[in-house]
């Protein structure tokens, strides 16, 4: 009887087999995932992960990355699920601890776009000091995933007297941002539409948790609310505090910090700064007696050189945010009914 061999999967690309459970999954993690993500805890390869137990209350955050392209100036889909995922857990006041990832890969794509991905992702971990301890795979047929996708999942330990939530916002109190705002969601279009600029725009995203421990160690309780301005930009998190505070908000625009490139590229798309996105840069509400120094605070990072007081929460308006334009007058910052840039994140 004459048999045909199994055809050999091409080299350098994902295969259906990859995602089956059995040497092909196997190899996958030990020759891509484990060289760079290794640690004792994933070591042991279990369904999950067992970690030390901290007392005291903890903070879980989860996020599904779908960005479009998954490799951009300054960043690929791995550094940013790792930043995306510790800042959600820091934006509660919380110290990161541990993640966790689950990743599905399209049949087809480049391993080693895959191995730049984790290699990114293992950099970004390590650097906030923050170990992946347990993970999933599963592959789908080509067209399915655009790819790739990841999902994280961060725990972090609530330490302090610090407790940041939107409804703590409070009249009287000052509207601060740790820097630049608009710079990833740009950098993701220019990359997406292959836009050239003078000045190429690289994505800002970062691990913000220096920034919340600067402030946290400073001022603890005082530090009433956290949020980093990703999807929707920095208006939509203000409305959402606004929402939730029961307070209006007012914005100075000549104090907004956006990057000379940033904001030549929005005028010609015909985008509003406020709206783009940001991966590496907070919002912090606190009492205005202490804005100066807060502004000082963060500006003692390099993560923070170009933190600015913004705005303050008011008792008019309330659940609105208003912006005092350059020449005098007064616009409402409304939120959008949809995403300016979708797949940003």
């Amino acid at each position: 009887m004459i048999t045909c061999a199994a055809p050999a999967p091409p080299s350098g690309q994902v295969q259906l087999g990859h995602g089956s459970g059995g040497k092909l999954s196997a190899a996958l993690v030990r020759d891509h995932f484990l060289p760079e993500l290794t640690n004792p805890v994933l070591r042991q390869l279990g369904d999950g992960a067992v970690v030390p137990v901290f007392q005291g209350e903890i903070a879980i955050s989860t996020d599904t990355f779908v960005v479009n392209p998954i490799e951009f100036p300054g960043g690929n889909i791995g550094s940013l699920a790792v930043h995306g995922t510790l800042n959600d857990v820091a934006m509660m006041g919380a110290v990161p601890r541990f993640l966790t990832a689950g990743f599905v890969l399209e049949e087809g794509l480049d391993l080693a776009v895959l191995d730049r991905v984790i290699a990114a992702m293992a950099a970004a971990a390590r650097a906030a000091g923050v170990p992946l301890v347990t993970g999933d795979t599963k592959v789908v047929e080509r067209g399915k995933a655009d790819g790739l996708y990841i999902n994280t999942t961060g725990i972090g330990t609530l330490e302090g007297p610090c407790r940041p939530a939107p409804q703590r916002a409070a009249s009287g109190d000052a509207v601060l941002v740790s820097g630049p705002i608009g710079t990833h969601g740009m950098a993701i279009m220019a990359a997406r539409e292959g836009l050239g600029f003078e000045a190429e725009i690289e994505s800002d995203s970062a691990a913000l948790y220096p920034l919340v421990a600067r402030l946290a160690g400073r001022f603890g309780g005082e530090v009433h609310v956290l949020r980093d301005p990703t999807r929707g930009g920095v208006a939509s998190a203000l409305n959402e505090i606004a929402a939730a505070s029961h307070c209006g908000i007012v914005l100075e625009e000549d104090a907004l910090p956006i990057r000379g490139p940033v904001a030549a590229a929005c005028e010609m798309l015909g985008l509003d700064p406020l709206y783009v996105a940001g991966e590496g840069v907070m919002l912090a509400i606190l009492p205005a007696r202490h804005a100066e120094e807060a502004v000082a605070a963060l500006r003692s990072l390099p993560l923070g050189a170009e933190a600015a007081c913004i705005g303050r929460v008011v008792d008019e308006h309330p659940g609105m945010v208003v912006m005092r334009t350059g020449i005098g007058g007064t616009r409402v910052v409304d939120m959008l009914p949809g995403d300016q840039l979708p797949r940003i994140c």
